[in-house]
């Protein structure tokens, strides 16, 4: 009884998403394209990645007609609310912050952060916090400009030099040519981004991972502008169903060799 309970309110729930989606033709999708492995530009100039996979997945389950919008990092809200797109997905972390001024869709993944250093340098970092800080004080920290990493850092390390980047790659790099001393980022990006590049073989992950919700957010949703509800309970829906049937498992498999949904 209760199976067939929750597949009459799944079913209910995808009608109504269809419908929604029937009303709206096309849902345009803003995402970053520098922040592989989630979403970023390959060889061929092709917009591609786990974010990418997944919102074309969510928007064939949804029956949407979805086109994507590439949008440098730091105007990506911005760039929702002045109805350049109508949905971001693109590795948001849900946070109370962002809340504010968006709507978010449930999580459709959840992965910790973490710094990484260069392999020759001997360093300890503690899981505390406040002595953290202290270790890490005077020495410079590359972060990505308006992410959940830079807030973390400026609030939980004040007395670390927080350098600010516009993509992660750049981040790396200035890392890679010895610019800044460690860069924090999802421990994902840095992993199948960087250091298992060419560019990356010389660095490791240091110290514990960081997933506070107060500052790591419950996961990364699919930001909406506040008041399309229909929108936001259309992906809820469509991310019930890809999870049910197999299809996000099949995309984890094809970029992880972890549960990358998290808990």
């Amino acid at each position: 009884m209760k199976s067939l309970f929750k597949a009459a309110v799944f079913a209910a729930a995808f009608g109504f998403a269809a419908s929604a989606a029937q009303a709206q033709d096309v849902v345009r999708i803003g995402t970053e394209g520098a922040y592989p492995p989630f979403n970023y530009i390959d060889e061929n100039g092709e917009l591609v990645g786990f974010d990418v996979d997944i919102a074309n997945a969510l928007c064939d389950a949804a029956g949407y007609e979805c086109e994507f919008v590439v949008q440098d990092w730091d105007g990506i809200i911005p760039g929702l609310l002045a109805e350049k797109y109508d949905a971001i997905i693109a590795s948001m972390s849900i946070t109370a912050e962002r809340a504010e001024v968006v709507d978010f869709t449930n999580k459709y993944y959840s992965t910790p952060a973490k710094f990484i250093k260069d392999k020759g340098v001997d360093l300890t970092i503690p899981e505390d916090v406040a002595a953290a800080n202290d270790i890490l004080s005077g020495m410079k920290v590359g972060v990505q400009r308006a992410t959940i990493h830079e807030n973390f850092i400026r609030d939980n390390f004040p007395d670390v030099e927080v350098v600010v980047y516009a993509t992660q790659d750049e981040a790396n790099l200035d890392l890679a040519n010895g610019r800044v001393d460690l860069v924090m980022a999802d421990s994902v990006a840095l992993k199948e981004g960087f250091l298992v590049t060419d560019d990356g073989a010389g660095f490791e992950f240091v110290g514990p991972d960081y997933d506070d919700p107060r500052w790591h957010g419950d996961g990364a949703g699919i930001a909406i502008r506040k008041g399309e509800q229909d929108l936001v309970d259309g992906f809820n829906a469509a991310i019930e169903q890809i999870r049910a049937d197999g299809t996000y498992q099949a995309i984890q498999d094809k970029y992880f060799d972890f549960n990358v949904y998290g808990n």
